[in-house]
């Protein structure tokens, strides 16, 4: 297990920093917890720590375990989940992996990645992550501790269900965490999928009379409607129940906060939403995607039309095609094979159109990717799709880094998460110069570009998010932008969409009762 981290801000750091904290009373906390998986527990908790950032509060984001394959890096160059990193971003902090200590990368139906404080700890299978969970735990309480003196509010999140009664006893992410934290409980529910009244009371009936005590109200999201009709469901449950509802939160559009994990791509038929119109750019839909909120950027870019597609076909219609990032390369690449998806690739590329990889894909479009250590599952080699003169040998440990890179005359920055390395041989030349890594200076390059510039890669996870980068991509695509380079980027743009949200949540809950729960018993 790592030692204790202290939080660390280099003296050019936009970030404010973390007061001392030495000695002080530990902060009160709340914590959103679920009556199911995906009811909305990222999203409404970004929404209050913005909300009480916006009250003048000093607040920090909290989730003990996360497990998704969405994750980011710390400007220390840590890993953690991007939910968390969302919520640190909407609280106008620097992410920290004391906000989500623990995070799971599934790499197959049976095991996970485990990272502990930003560094893989080891590969685990299910049963073995359960063994491993009591030294887990402590170091998630830890975490919380440091959290809890360097801030005034932590607002937790809960994951999936908080009432699994078979994995109760194990679980430290929901109700025993908040009861550690002494923390006031709201329960979130998902009106949208149906059976609210049964999500609510079901939970409920499910908990004993301490976790009872510790929930607090309400949150029913993703209403659709008039939701003055609802006030006698409203009543129902709070007559039920014996608790408030503090708020009935009505469906949004037009605001994009980033996703946790890729179950929003899995209940979606993202194929529909292209606009023949535009220039089509196709992201392919790998069954171990990984870092898929890499394109929230390119989506929404009025030129263009961005989609994922997870039936192999006909891509002559599309201006380019994108290989996303993988938990799983050579997995991944099998499956490009079995299912049609790398002869409708190779086709694509012979016929003049462009193509781009990042990481896992980037490491898919060379010659080979070779795993002697079995780091992604049995030890071998699997051969790339050949598009690009390079050959990736994965190898631990995992590169995690906040890089400042330029291409030609752009400049732009990201982050690089992947195992191993990938060299380059033959015609290829290098695409990205690398001018720091983790705020400290660099002269490296990444990733290749084909000599006749149709097939490019990187490990560059937020590769678009820089208009400058976006503007030039797009150029090479033969898509015009006009004043692409002026526009607000997508890191600075999402600032802009934590306030919409806010806004959003005002409307719609009881802040005086919530913002109640933040005081502690001596302020009340």
């Amino acid at each position: 297990m790592q030692k204790n981290m202290r939080y660390k801000t280099s003296p050019d750091s936009p970030w404010p920093v973390p007061g001392a904290g030495q000695g002080r009373k530990p902060a009160k906390c709340i914590a959103v917890l679920g009556t199911g998986s995906d009811v909305g527990k990222s999203v409404l908790a970004a929404g209050l720590c913005r909300i009480f950032k916006q009250l003048g509060y000093r607040v920090a984001p909290f989730k003990a375990q996360n497990m998704s394959n969405n994750s980011g890096v710390t400007p220390e160059g840590l890993e953690m989940g991007r939910a968390q990193i969302v919520q640190a971003e909407a609280c106008g902090l620097a992410p920290h992996v004391d906000m989500n200590p623990v995070l799971l990368k599934p790499s197959g139906e049976m095991g996970s990645q485990v990272v502990l404080l930003g560094r893989v700890y080891k590969n685990s299978t299910a049963r073995e992550y359960y063994q491993q969970k009591a030294d887990l735990e402590i170091e998630a309480r830890a975490a919380l501790d440091r959290l809890r003196q360097e801030y005034d509010l932590v607002v937790m999140e809960g994951a999936g269900s908080c009432a699994e009664v078979n994995l109760m006893e194990d679980d430290f992410v929901n109700l025993r965490m908040a009861e550690y934290a002494q923390a006031d409980v709201v329960l979130a529910a998902d009106i949208h999928r149906g059976g609210v009244f049964a999500q609510i009371v079901g939970t409920l009936a499910c908990l004993d009379g301490r976790q009872l005590e510790m929930i607090k109200g309400f949150i029913i999201n993703r209403f659709r409607g008039d939701v003055s009709l609802f006030g006698s469901g409203v009543d129902w449950i709070e007559q039920k129940t014996g608790k408030p509802v503090l708020g009935v939160v009505p469906w949004y559009q037009g605001i994009t906060i980033e996703a946790e994990d890729s179950v929003v791509l899995e209940r979606s038929n993202l194929e529909q939403s292209f606009d023949r119109s535009r220039p089509c750019i196709a992201v392919v839909r790998l069954p171990h995607v990984s870092n898929f909120t890499d394109f929230h950027s390119l989506a929404r870019t009025p030129e263009v039309s961005c989609g994922f597609l997870e039936e192999p076909g006909d891509l002559s219609r599309f201006q380019a095609v994108i290989l996303p990032g993988s938990k799983n390369t050579r997995a991944d690449l099998d499956w490009l094979r079995h299912s049609g998806w790398a002869e409708e690739i190779d086709a694509f590329a012979r016929d003049g159109g462009h193509v781009l990889g990042i990481c896992g894909g980037y490491q898919m479009l060379g010659h080979a990717v070779d795993d002697p250590e079995g780091l992604e599952g049995p030890a071998g080699s699997t051969p790339g799709l050949g598009l690009l003169p390079v050959r990736t040998r994965l190898q631990a440990p995992k590169t995690t880094s906040w890089s400042e890179f330029s291409w030609g005359r752009a400049r732009g920055c990201g982050y690089e998460i992947h195992m191993g390395c990938t060299e380059m041989f033959g015609k290829g030349l290098p695409l990205l110069e690398v001018v720091k890594r983790n705020r400290i200076s660099c002269q490296d390059a990444d990733g290749c570009i084909s000599a006749d510039g149709r097939i490019l890669g990187c490990y560059m996870h937020g590769f678009f998010d820089e208009p400058q980068i976006l503007a030039a991509w797009l150029r090479g695509i033969g898509v015009e932008c006009a004043g692409s380079e002026t526009k607000t980027g997508w890191l600075q743009a999402r600032q802009q969409e934590y306030d919409r949200l806010a806004e959003h949540l005002r409307t719609s809950l009881d802040l005086k009762k919530i913002v109640d729960l933040a005081r502690t018993d001596s302020q009340r």
